[in-house]
């Protein structure tokens, strides 16, 4: 039982916990690096305000001997930096305990002046730094402060109360005297073993144990193989220690106070790399909470109401520090993040040490997939080159080519336009070959197997990654991360709860959050009457933006055919119509997908606010679906409009489809819209790498760093200029961006699979483009996040999540796609029916005049005839693109019977397309197992290795008990509690005590 004075603290991080009001006193200076000390004494005082005690000896030696202090350090940022204290450190000012992570903030304060406080009281700056109320104002060094803004007096009043928590908690905290009119104050957090211990065993954080294994390897032809692969691949490999031994592994457990002989602990200080540390201080300081902030829980509340700026873990370091010294962010800088090591292999297990386990999966996604960009380049290389290599064999283009054919084809438009000759349009007839070849067929289906053989792929190295990065079973933790409700979704429970009149109800307010989550009630809970409104904009707001993509796409369709008919106009330009239009349009829809991007981003993330997920995790899957629709269909819209919507409601000579009285709709240019397919996709891909990569991702940084760094200067403050000169990594770790999350760099490449697999027939180089830029993003992701972007928290995750099911959705899609554009596109199926149906020796000679119909020119409208046309007089039929009967048929313009046979042709080659390519991605699916075989050996082996490694250590654990137990059975009784006490540092104190908890500072 606890005793008495000091109320309980919970020795679970996850129950709710009880304020009590503590007064916060100066404690004694017996640590061994000379600190001064807070400690919580037994006599409770209002809010947070302190005594100043100057007296170390006020404390009896019990009292010492069982109350260790919470260190707790304010310092003056005028008082001298020791001199053997570095430049740049990641340390308190004692240069022995660890900043694990830094809390921002701004404070801004008034002129002096005389208090308005009450008689005898006055606000002072204690010894401890913070501000209080004094009873005895000549006991302490007053200063007396003008009365500080309402909104900014209770943001200090919350974020003392929260620190204090903080420090009740068992973290130890630092931070500078607030002695200047205003400025940004850094709350250094470092955590000690015992808080590591107690948090380590509660969130079952896997370590490594005293016992090693070997890895089971390949022996034969494929041991041989695979050290050949590696002696070449050496030079590619990047300099770094290798943090997953490929013959060597240590048994992992979940970490426990009770089992601290199974670990081997050398040294307390570095036992929890940096990236777990600060993990496990995040995991406090979202379940920390704050009273005064309307019963809130967690820094990210704080955060969102502007109570602290920012709150991140440390670098290691500068990543380009002069000297020999090294770090792990100097050695993925020069080793990952230049562009002069682009060739080399990422360092996959140091960027999961360092930055974890979630952006560790995004890179080795990253770098499988480009990888697997290399053999489909190379065939999609080999496709365009075979196409070079028969253009000169292709019938149909030499046809349309040849000026003896004459073929005299109709007007293009209404009497500007004139009979013009087939073979002037012999050069895009042979540019249309390098695509649409019988080989862009055989590609398609072998980019749907490539997509089906990557996601496989991945989803083996992704159990491989998780089996050394020891990740299996972490399903509990991610339940875990599900406890944790937004700051928003809280908020509204709060109003919902204010708008209930029942004081019953009104008393809620004053339990923990979590506490009434379990209840399972509806009052404190939002149910789907409450998101209604949010669904009902979401679903209407998704539908304008749809529409409006689509009114953007209408638009420029008709900027295209206005454009077209006012060139034709002009003899000068009449020649150059088609390609200007394609041109401009293409430009046009660029800017207008780069523009509707950043907005439907912000949309995006606008209808998911409103919509109140409860979770995070919650949060970024609605908004990633959201945002991905919306990219998708504004990214894709122009493309499919081209692909399966261009000239097919054109009508026929004679009986056109006109739009605002007198346009004519557009047409397909006489090789057909594949060719102006691949320049669209072309031009829209490029566009949205270089432009993206290059402005949105390397300008727009730069130019938020210029602007803040020239608002620093500008604004007017107080500086030290020993603290400018050498700044501490807090403060160049603050100048840094936020961390944003990865969707970003996700939905970038996601876009890009899009146009890799989903057009490929129209584009065979589309691989290739997307390996160049690919293999630039990867040090260009690097470089920011190693450079440009303040440390993220470390995120354990078994999967890329729902990005897997998006690019599952993608490959199938994609099957459809091709089979459509193939099958309507391209002329593909019309030349293999003429072949074999038509065709009188089997060839493709007269394929040009048998897709080409006649119309007699005088049924032409009248004032539609072409003016001042230089043919002669005597053209009766002019011919166009399609099949219908002739005019002397007796149903004259009817579709014919070779255009009914084409089209089941099409619809029989899309069915058959697809499902044989869906049989042979289940058949690779099944062939290819999802989990290795060596890496389910290796678990099973695991688990067996891992109860004999137990029973063992049991064993000699007991018979060491047995051999040195006292003869009296108390005796032997009170030995083994204390044995069994000290093999866990944390230490095992009665039930209430501040020590069970897992702190040490304040044991009672």
């Amino acid at each position: 039982m606890a005793t008495p004075g000091l109320q309980d603290i919970p020795l679970l991080p996850g129950s709710p916990r009880r304020l009590s009001p503590r007064a916060v006193a100066r404690g004694s200076q017996g640590d061994k690096q000379g600190q001064q000390h807070l400690k919580v004494p037994d006599p409770p005082a209002t809010g947070l305000q302190g005594s100043s005690n100057q007296d170390s000896g006020q404390l009896s030696d019990e009292e010492s001997s069982h109350n260790s202090s919470v260190i707790n350090n304010y310092l003056d940022a005028n008082e001298p930096v020791p001199s053997e204290a570095p430049l740049s450190r990641m340390h308190f000012y004692d240069n022995q305990r660890k900043v694990d992570y830094v809390l921002a903030y701004h404070y801004r304060k008034r002129g002096a002046h005389p208090s308005h406080s009450s008689p005898g009281q006055s606000l002072a700056i204690i010894s401890n730094g913070e501000t209080g109320k004094e009873p005895h104002a000549g006991s302490s060094r007053d200063i007396e402060l003008g009365r500080l803004d309402a909104l900014e007096e209770e943001r200090k009043e919350q974020r003392e109360e929260f620190e204090h928590n903080l420090m009740e908690a068992g973290l130890e905290l630092e931070k500078d005297v607030e002695n200047k009119s205003q400025g940004s104050i850094f709350v250094r957090i470092h955590a000690p073993w015992q808080v590591l211990a107690r948090e380590a065993e509660f969130l079952k954080i896997k370590v490594p144990t005293k016992k090693m294994y070997d890895i089971k390897s390949e022996g034969g032809i494929a041991k041989k193989f695979n050290e050949i692969l590696q002696n070449l691949s050496s030079p590619l490999k990047p300099r770094v220690p290798e943090h997953s031994n490929n013959r060597m592994k240590n048994l992992s457990y979940p970490f426990s106070r009770e089992k601290m002989y199974l670990y081997n602990i050398q040294d307390k200080d570095t036992f929890f790399d940096n990236a777990t540390r600060s993990r496990i201080v995040h995991e406090i300081l979202k379940r920390t909470p704050c009273s005064r902030a309307n019963n809130t829980m967690g820094i990210n509340f704080l955060i969102a109401n502007n109570i602290y700026e920012a709150a991140y873990p440390l670098h290691d370091g500068e990543y380009d520090s002069p000297g020999d010294d090294m770090n792990d962010r100097k050695l993925l800088y020069q080793e990952w993040a230049r562009y002069g090591v682009f060739y080399k292999f990422q360092p996959i297990d140091l960027i999961r040490k360092y930055f974890g386990e979630k952006i560790g999966l995004y890179f080795a996604w990253l770098g499988l997939y480009t990888s697997f960009l290399i053999p489909s380049s190379i065939i999609g290389v080999i496709v365009f080159l075979y196409g070079c290599a028969t253009i000169e064999e292709d019938i149909p283009s030499k046809e349309m080519c040849d000026q003896q054919n004459a073929f005299t084809m109709c007007p293009l438009c209404d009497k500007a336009c004139d009979y013009w000759n087939l073979s002037s349009a012999c050069g895009t007839a042979r540019a249309s070959h390098l695509f649409d070849n019988p080989a862009t067929v055989f590609f398609s289906i072998f980019m749907a197997l490539w997509a089906t053989m990557f996601l496989e792929n991945w989803k083996r190295l992704q159990m491989r990654l998780g089996y050394f990065w020891d990740l299996t079973g972490i399903e509990e933790e991610e339940e875990r991360a599900q406890e944790h409700s937004r700051p928003e979704y809280e908020t509204k429970v709060r109003e919902k709860l204010l708008k209930k009149s029942d004081q019953t109800v009104v008393q809620k307010l004053g339990t923990n959050m979590l506490e009434s989550e379990d209840e399972d009630d509806d009052e404190d809970k939002l149910t789907w009457k409450d998101r209604f409104p949010g669904y009902l904009i979401n679903v209407v707001s998704i539908l304008f933006m749809i529409a409006l993509t689509f009114s953007i796409v209408f638009a420029v369709i008709v900027y295209r055919i206005t454009t077209a008919a006012a060139l034709s106009l002009n003899k000068d330009t009449r020649s150059n119509v088609r390609v200007t239009v394609t041109a401009t349009a293409v430009i046009i829809n660029l800017v207008v997908i780069l523009i509707l991007d950043e907005i439907y981003g912000a949309v995006a993330k606008w209808l998911t606010q409103i919509e109140v997920p409860k979770t995070e995790q919650t949060f970024e899957e609605r908004l990633i679906l959201k945002a991905f629709l919306l990219k998708f269909v504004n990214a894709y819209s122009p493309i499919f409009y081209v692909a399966f919507f261009k000239g097919r409601f054109v009508g026929r000579p004679g009986s056109y489809v006109y739009v605002f009285n007198g346009y004519r709709m557009e047409e397909c240019a006489p090789g057909g819209c594949l060719m102006e397919l691949c320049i669209q996709l072309s031009i829209i891909m490029l566009g949205k790498q270089l432009i993206q990569n290059n402005i949105f991702e390397i300008g727009v940084p730069k130019l938020k760093k210029l602007f803040r760094k020239l608002k620093d200067e500008t604004e007017p403050r107080e500086t030290d200029s020993a603290h400018s000169r050498h700044p501490e990594q807090w403060d160049l770790d603050y100048s840094l961006e936020p961390y944003t999350g990865l969707t970003p760099e996700y939905m970038e490449m996601i876009i890009q699979f899009g146009f890799v697999t989903i057009f490929v027939a129209s584009f065979p180089l589309a691989p290739v483009f997307a390996l160049l830029n690919n293999v630039i993003e990867v040090r260009l992701d690097a470089k920011k996040f190693v450079t440009e972007l303040r440390r993220p928290d470390a995120v354990r995750t078994k999967d890329i999540g729902i990005w897997f099911d998006i690019l599952s959705g993608i490959g199938k899609f994609s099957v459809i796609s091709n089979a459509f554009v193939i099958a309507i596109t391209s002329d593909f199926i019309p030349r293999l029916v003429y072949q074999y149906s038509y065709s009188h020796n089997g060839t493709l000679h007269g394929f040009v005049n048998h897709t080409l119909s006649f119309f007699n020119v005088s049924q032409l409208k009248e004032g539609t005839q072409p003016e001042n046309s230089q043919f002669d007089q005597d053209v009766q039929f002019c011919r166009f693109k399609d099949y219908r009967e002739p005019p002397w048929a007796p149903n004259p313009y009817e579709y014919s019977k070779q255009y009914w046979s084409i089209l089941s042709a099409r619809l029989a080659f899309v069915i058959i397309f697809q499902n044989l390519v869906m049989f042979l991605s289940v058949l690779v699916d099944w062939m290819i197992p999802d989990i290795p075989t060596d890496i389910s050996d290796q678990i099973k082996k695991e688990k067996s290795l891992l109860v004999d490694f137990f029973l063992r250590e049991e064993h000699e654990k007991l018979k060491l008990m047995d051999e040195t137990a006292p003869s009296s059975q108390g005796g032997s009784h009170q030995s083994r509690r204390n044995r069994a006490a000290s093999s866990a540092p944390s230490g095992h104190s009665q039930p209430g005590s501040i020590a069970s908890s897992g702190s040490q500072h304040t044991s009672v």
